[in-house]
């Protein structure tokens, strides 16, 4: 049986794709080449479903939600607030799997932020 072998990509629909793309660049610091290509650190990828009527990614619009792992939520949370993004007052935590915290980028969309345990 072919596997797939890991995310080749994440699309997006934009009002402004120039100025959502600028956005993950200048405040999640995602270092994208002319095409869009990311190379990323080597670490987990959750793949999980939800049930349909979850609150959990924000807008009941929203039909799935992006999360990146990073190395301390707290410091990254502090970056994006000074840079006046739309961050969640509350973060959670799950004994052995990590922290989590949230932002929604200037298009609405709820982004998940995970510091792994």
């Amino acid at each position: 049986m072919e596997r797939v072998l890991g995310i080749g990509g994440y699309f997006m629909r934009a009002g402004d794709p120039a100025a959502l793309g600028a956005w993950y660049r200048d405040c999640l610091g995602m270092d994208v080449d002319e095409h869009g290509v990311w190379q990323q650190e080597t670490g987990p990828t959750v793949f999980a479903t939800f049930e349909s009527g979850t609150d959990y990614f924000g807008a009941r619009t929203q039909q799935a939600m992006l999360n990146f792992r990073v190395r301390d939520l707290d410091a990254m949370l502090a970056q994006l607030r000074t840079q006046g993004a739309d961050v969640a007052e509350e973060t959670q935590e799950m004994d052995g799997v990590g922290r989590f915290g949230w932002v929604t980028d200037p298009e609405g969309n709820r982004v998940e932020l995970w510091q792994p345990a």
